[in-house]
């Protein structure tokens, strides 16, 4: 059924490319396809939306196709860039795509060769996330988070140890380590960042973890853990 909606691209014409989360789903990068599939046509075509099926007007160049079984969809690179500035693409679509399938130059080609689209802006936030890793941005994220919820009792960089922890409760003895995106992560890294876990576990802390996208994507969930963390450590 979702194929069959999929070669409704065909009928927008032989200039017509599946672009979007349509072509993230036809590249194996989404394991749901999308309930509308987005294709881009050439400025000058006549195609006009359809149920089914939303027309964006601009002109793509030849490196920016490909055709995977007889369909003309966005390049790999490309389509992630724009899929994960759709509403139910996101950082995590990008963030998983550079882990297994593309690397972070790809993606800033294809972004720059195709500025003024629609979600750009969007598009070009997630970019410089991900190229400084956003570990950085993620602490911030997290102390605004904790400061504008007028949660109180807490201090960063806190010594525990012989490390810093990146926000702690000592009242509680409850530690909040925040991470950036995945796909920076090493072997190495991660087996240190567990060694770490560990140590402060043993001296009688709970640690909790977020990544970059649990404070930009669920920022409620994270605050109603770590609220149900402190309230539990303070009986």
């Amino acid at each position: 059924h979702t194929a069959a909606r999929m070669r409704a691209v065909w009928s927008f014409g032989e200039r017509a490319a599946a672009s979007g989360l349509a072509a993230a789903w036809w590249h194996g990068l989404t394991r749901f396809a999308p309930d509308v599939v987005e294709v881009t046509v050439p400025r000058d075509s006549n195609g006009r939306s359809r149920y089914g099926a939303k027309v964006r007007r601009r002109d793509l160049t030849p490196k920016d196709i490909v055709e995977r079984n007889g369909l003309r969809l966005t390049t790999l690179p490309l389509t992630v860039v724009e899929a994960a500035a759709r509403r139910g693409g996101g950082a995590r679509l990008m963030d998983s795509a550079l882990q297994r399938h593309v690397d972070l130059p790809q993606l800033w080609k294809a972004h720059l060769r195709n500025k003024g689209r629609y979600g750009s802006p969007a598009a070009r936030r997630l970019l410089m996330a991900a190229a400084d890793g956003a570990r950085s941005e993620a602490e911030r994220l997290m102390i605004k988070l904790l400061r504008d919820n007028g949660i109180t009792g807490w201090k960063a960089n806190y010594p525990v140890g012989g490390y810093k922890i990146d926000v702690a409760f000592p009242a509680q003895r409850i530690a909040i380590e925040t991470d950036g995106w995945a796909f920076h992560s090493s072997q190495e890294d991660f087996q240190i960042d567990r060694e770490r876990q560990n140590k402060i576990a043993l001296l009688g802390w709970q640690v909790l973890r977020f990544t970059w996208l649990d404070l930009t994507e669920y920022p409620q969930r994270v605050l109603a853990e770590i609220r149900f963390a402190i309230g539990h450590g303070a009986r």
